[in-house]
Parts: structure tokens; C-alpha cells; sequence
């Protein structure tokens, strides 16, 4: 082989070895009801679960530096922290009524999502994923839905960003299934205090400095629509939503992205100034009724499974550092989706 040849292979072989350096490796660690989630050594967040809890949760998620998104009350009580709300704890999926029972705000079980067992557990360089088996159990201890839930993190070359792709599926187990239409649903995150909307409506606009953060929180909503503040975002379909403010001097936001395979795409949303983030695409009748731009007649979507049924949800959460504009958010979204 010629010199030249030579020095080209190495430096191929080095250029790659560079890159895959740059990005980080995602790891599992399995503990006591919980599965920490590593990324390049650090934790990202974790798969919580257990006896006493509701629901399982990811909590809490953390973005690229380490800053803290999702609030952790009540699991872990922060001093002067918003204590309402006692069923919204990080990332969390269920949702008002399924066969007359509540599943999104119970306090304590019954009625109870189970988590039953872990099917897959794989860590790799820039993705990782944890799958696992979830059983919807009512107050009379009968099954009403299985879910099949993938989680896929993905930390890539972008190291301004964190990434976790959920694909779920619930499939009706003993009897038929009846989701009836309300605002209380479906896939959410209860945000951190620091990414309220609060009093301020701190708008961010780029090249300009930062405002000082707010005791009341700092952060705004906007949507694929062009719509801006929770008020506005509230009870409208769009495509992705996402939510920014400041924290420690930097900007930091979340996003939650719909896939158009997720049932009823585009997904309506039920977002709070206070720090509920939610996509419902279940509560269509419930969102038309209380909207103040309703123009035609409500129409509910009154999901109904049969036995052995199901339905297929699908959601990108992005945590990202740094502002983001709706340009930006739209080629996030088309990334996901091609």
C-alpha cells in the first residue's frame, strides 16, 4: 500500500474514532423500583415505579448540563416548592376515564398502572432503550388494558440536546374499553417551578439579553400553530408544543413532539401556566366543548377498544439548552418524523 494510502486510512480511522468520542454512550442502571438512565456518565433521568405508586414515572429529567426540568413533588419535597397536584410527578402517561375509572389523578392505588416486568434493557453509543409491560388495573383488581411501552433515549452529536422516543400501545384485555372524552390526560409532564409561565410572560427573543429569573418562573409556551402562552396553546391540535425559560443563566426548554402513526394526530393540548404540559389526543369532545372558537357541533372521539384491541400512541420529548424558534422546532420535528 502506497504512503498516501496509508496516511488517508488513519486519518479516516481517526476522524471516526473522534466522532463516536463526541458522542455519549447511554447506559442502565437497575436498582430497588427504579432503572437510572446514564448518559455519558451522568444521570438523565429515572424509571421509577413500585407498590405505592400510581403510575410509573420518569423522573426526575435533567437537561444536557444538568439542570433539573420536571418537578419532583411529592416523591421528594423541595423547600418552597409548588406542593399542588399531588399526582403530577415528572413524565407520566394515564388519563380520566377508562371504563368510569380514574387512572390521572388518583393519589394512591387502586386503581393502579402496574408495572409488571422489563422486556428490554440495551445501552449503546448516542441510543439506548428500556421496554417494558404496564397492566391497567381498576378498583376491583380486573385488568383493563395492557401497555407495551418503548422508551428510546437518544443523545447524539448535539450536545445542546437530550431526547427520549416513546412508543406505546395499549391493547384491551378482559372486556371492551371505553376512554371517554375529558381534558385530564394523556401523556405529561409536570414541569419544574423554574418553567412556569407565571406573572412575568417573559418574552425570549434572540440576541437579546437575558431577563433575570422569576420566583414565579420564567417560561412561555408556543406551538406549531404560531399560538404563544398556555391560554392560547390550551385545548387547540398541534403538532408539537414547546415550553422554554430561564434558569441559571441559560435558557432551557422542553418539547413534546407528535408522531402522525399516534392516534388522533394531530393531538390536542391540555397546558397550564402552572406547569402542566400535556398532550390529550383523547379529550377531542371535552376540548371542543369548553372552546371559544367552537364553530361546529362537538364531537366526541369516545375511543373504544374491544377485547384484543389497541391503539397506538407515540411521543419525542426533547430537552434542549439554548433558545429554540418555531423554524427551528418545525425542522426538530420533520427530523423526527421522515
Amino acid at each position: 500500500m502506497k504512503r498516501t494510502a496509508v496516511v488517508l486510512v488513519v486519518f479516516v480511522l481517526c476522524a471516526a474514532a473522534l466522532g463516536n468520542a463526541r458522542v455519549p454512550k447511554v447506559e442502565f442502571i437497575k436498582g430497588k423500583n427504579k432503572i437510572d438512565v446514564m448518559i455519558g456518565g451522568k444521570h438523565f433521568t429515572s424509571y421509577v415505579y413500585g407498590n405505592e405508586l400510581t403510575k410509573p414515572m420518569m423522573v426526575p429529567l435533567r437537561s444536557p448540563s444538568g439542570v433539573v426540568v420536571t418537578r419532583r413533588n411529592p416523591l421528594v419535597k423541595m423547600k418552597g416548592g409548588s406542593d399542588d397536584h399531588q399526582h403530577h410527578v415528572g413524565i407520566f402517561f394515564a388519563v380520566d376515564k377508562v371504563n368510569g375509572t380514574n387512572f390521572w389523578n388518583n393519589a394512591a392505588p387502586p386503581p393502579q398502572i402496574k408495572h409488571i416486568k422489563t422486556t428490554e434493557v440495551t445501552g449503546n453509543t448516542g441510543k439506548g432503550k428500556l421496554a417494558t409491560v404496564m397492566h391497567w388495573i381498576d378498583r376491583n383488581g380486573n385488568v383493563l388494558l395492557e401497555e407495551n411501552r418503548s422508551m428510546v433515549f437518544l443523545a447524539g452529536e448535539n450536545e445542546d440536546e437530550y431526547a427520549i422516543d416513546f412508543s406505546i400501545d395499549l391493547t384491551a384485555r378482559q372486556t371492551e374499553v371505553v376512554f371517554e372524552d375529558i381534558e385530564e390526560g394523556v401523556f405529561a409532564i409536570r414541569v419544574a417551578d423554574c418553567l412556569r409561565e407565571g406573572d412575568s410572560k417573559v418574552i425570549l427573543k434572540p440576541g437579546q439579553p437575558l431577563p433575570k429569573e422569576s420566583v414565579s418562573g420564567t417560561g412561555r409556551y408556543f406551538s406549531s400553530n404560531g399560538d404563544e402562552t398556555a391560554k392560547n396553546v390550551w385545548g387547540k391540535r398541534a403538532r408539537w408544543v414547546a415550553l422554554q425559560g430561564i434558569r441559571k443563566g441559560k435558557v432551557v426548554g422542553v418539547a413534546i413532539l407528535n408522531h402522525p402513526e399516534s392516534i388522533n394526530y394531530p393531538t390536542y393540548w391540555h397546558v397550564r401556566s402552572y406547569g402542566l404540559f400535556s398532550a390529550n389526543p383523547l379529550g377531542q369532545g371535552d376540548f371542543q366543548r369548553q372552546s371559544k372558537y367552537k364553530k361546529n357541533p362537538v364531537q366526541p372521539l369516545r375511543l373504544t377498544l374491544k377485547q384484543g384491541q389497541r391503539v397506538h400512541f407515540r411521543f419525542l420529548v426533547v430537552v434542549y439548552e439554548g433558545m429554540r424558534t418555531k423554524e427551528q422546532m418545525e425542522e426538530r420535528f420533520r427530523e423526527f418524523v421522515k
